[in-house]
């Protein structure tokens, strides 16, 4: 008998090998129409997949993580079906699952056109509704380079030809569309109903830019047509909420093509940059942070030593003075390690804890390049913590504690913590791995916080826990981390001395909160779709005449105002004032005080907040504490 043990602990019995379609179908007609795949020791196989041992099996629906990237994996290849069947001559090549979806790179004579695009998605849903069978057969690869060469599909045969010689491989057919493929895919088409093509750009072939040019057309697939309708939802508000659109209608910054990878930052956007840096160097300030500056270019011959010559030069930008090699540097740590290094540290002197608001350069491809999120010149709030093993889950406390604090006053509560663990090639002894990993997640656990192992995606030298937060649209950014690193100070031969008066390396902790302010400021931006909380919006207050005749008494309300701190302009233009305040409402200035005849008179102001909330008459008095209490509470 074969032995079949289910996710509950329950066990079936069968007289012979069965296939995973059999066991569902033998516990219920539902489950048999919901299966899309099995998961049999960890690995995910197709319904047609023949146990033939004594097996732990769960039966995978759309339900699952796992059901849901088969449905987009398979829908890959229906893509590319649909794709061969209106254009004959295209080529395919490879059409992996990504994140919220999926991509085919196909090889064609002519650009394919949104209109192509409707037609292809068209096709799509046709075939599916075909509900063809996904059948699996198994080639030699020899066989398989043939087949593929003799259907006119060059690139597949060449990445088969790439597989050892004596390794088989799978193909996948479905009606006339056959593809190479480990797979597993959904038993049929018909499981194929909520996708929708979104996008076509350039890819070159095998990610070589010496390589041919390809065409690669991005799809998203879903469960259900209520989660593919929210996700399309979502990305019409990510649309609305893009920082780089938000960053010209607002006046905040702009990319230039003179300088390519790097922000022209505007008066307004300096202002927000400015409201963040100087929070965070009061952060710095109150939790027993020093602020340091390095210098921006560090010698080749440094670099060498930290190992990221070797391991980083390409992304570095280097130059040359008096026959001497230097680089921008691409990080803040060698220089915080150097200042440490000036004069003999005791051990009553660590924790010691530099920060910087340091700019860093990197050498980013251009197709990698992003508004703000992704800069060739950035500046981290960057920070370095000297200290001792027995210092580590201490300091990860406090500073877990001190990120929850910054990120709820820029307006994030919802944060996910990992925690990355030893690789298989590290340094250092599995003794010292075990304490650094248990002080890492003990820390996490004396903050309160739930976290998830990320096994083996560690630095080489040390594991770290990585902060990441969740926006306003549920969207994910990683910005914080703490990692703990005994290797660089060890190849830049930092020392303290020890209550034993012996010399002892520190452990070096590498953290930051927010990261990249630019990437920083980006995410506040779609956070808040251009609308930043008062003490952040680079004009707090505007102040608008209905008639010449307040020109002066409004000049007196901005001055007053701006005495009290805050950040006000005014608008006496000969226009309209309903056409002033629909001007500065699109600008998402959060107070908007307009001022006529009945408002001098009795020196008030009507005051509307953002949103087109009227607010009604106040004195200038009132305003000024009502914007104080504003202002006090952040967010």
């Amino acid at each position: 008998m074969l032995n079949i043990t289910l996710p509950d602990g329950s066990l079936r019995q069968y007289p012979g090998p069965v296939t995973v379609a059999e066991v569902a179908a033998s516990i219920g007609s539902g489950l048999a129409k919901a299966a899309l795949a099995g998961k049999i020791n960890g690995k995910v196989v197709d319904t047609s997949f023949v146990i033939a041992v004594d097996s732990p099996l769960s039966i995978i629906t759309a339900r699952d993580a796992d059901g849901l990237d088969v449905i987009r994996h398979s829908t890959a290849h229906l893509l590319a079906y649909a794709v061969k069947e209106l254009f004959p001559e295209a080529q395919v090549t490879i059409g992996p699952v990504i994140e919220n979806g999926f991509y085919y790179d196909f090889s064609y004579k002519r650009p394919f056109t949104p209109e192509d695009l409707t037609s292809i998605e068209k096709k799509m849903t046709e075939l599916a509704n075909k509900d063809e069978p996904v059948l699996r057969r198994v080639l030699p690869r020899d066989e398989a380079v043939a087949y593929f060469k003799g259907l006119g599909e060059h690139y597949k045969a060449e990445i088969i030809a790439s597989i050892p010689n004596n390794e088989d491989v799978s193909l996948y057919r479905e009606g006339k569309f056959e593809d190479l493929c480990r797979g597993p895919h959904v038993p049929s088409t018909g499981k194929l109903k909520h996708f929708k093509l979104m996008k076509v750009a350039g890819a070159y072939w095998r990610g070589d830019h010496r390589n041919e040019m390809l065409q690669r057309i991005y799809g998203t697939a879903w469960a259900s047509k209520d989660e593919l309708q929210q996700y399309l939802t979502m990305l019409e508000e990510a649309e609305k909420r893009d920082h780089r659109r938000l960053g010209r209608e607002l006046d905040l910054f702009h990319i230039d093509e003179h300088s390519p990878g790097t922000v022209f930052w505007h008066p307004k956007g300096w202002t927000v940059w400015q409201e963040v840096e100087q929070y965070m160097r009061r952060v710095y300030r109150e939790n027993g942070y020093q602020e340091v500056k390095g210098p921006q270019i560090l010698d080749q011959g440094l670099w060498e030593k930290t190992g990221h010559w070797d391991k980083y030069r390409e992304n570095m930008f280097v130059t040359e003075s008096e026959k001497r090699d230097y680089a921008l540097k691409p990080m803040n740590c060698p220089g915080h390690i150097i200042i440490f290094k000036q004069g003999i540290k005791s051990y009553r002197d660590l924790p010691l804890r530099f920060g910087e608001f340091g700019q860093c350069h990197r050498n980013e491809p251009s197709g990698g390049l992003h508004g703000i999120m992704r800069v060739r010149a950035f500046t981290q709030d960057d920070g370095h913590i000297f200290c001792t093993e027995d210092q580590i889950q201490s300091e990860v406390v406090a500073f877990t504690t001190l990120l929850q604090k910054v990120y709820k006053d820029f307006g994030f509560t919802d944060i996910i913590y990992k925690l990355s663990t030893r690789p298989e090639k590290r340094i250092g002894s599995d003794e010292s791995w075990d304490r650094a990993e248990a002080a890492l997640a003990n820390g996490l656990k004396a903050s309160g916080c739930e976290f998830e192992y990320l096994p083996g995606e560690g630095a080489f030298y040390g594991p770290k826990i990585e902060y990441t937060l969740k926006d306003a649209l549920g969207r994910p950014w990683q910005c914080g981390t703490i990692q703990v690193d005994p290797n660089l100070p060890e190849r830049l031969d930092a020392e303290f001395v020890g209550e034993d008066g012996a010399r002892h390396r520190p452990i070096l902790l590498h953290r930051a909160i927010v990261g990249s302010l630019e990437r920083f400021i980006g995410i506040l931006i779609e956070q808040h779709a251009g609308a930043l909380p008062l003490w952040l919006a680079p004009v707090q207050v505007v102040v608008l005449n209905i008639t010449d005749a307040q020109g002066e008494y409004v000049q007196n309300v901005v001055k007053t105002l701006q005495n009290q701190g805050l950040r006000v302009a005014c608008d006496l233009r000969n226009e309209k004032i309903t056409y002033k305040i629909r001007e500065h409402s699109l600008r998402k200035v959060p107070y908007i005080l307009v001022v006529g005849a009945k408002e001098m008179e009795s020196g008030s102001v009507a005051v509307r907040a953002r949103g087109n909330i009227d607010l009604g008459l106040m004195s200038l008095y009132a305003f000024g504490q009502k914007a104080a209490s504003d202002l006090l509470l952040k967010t």
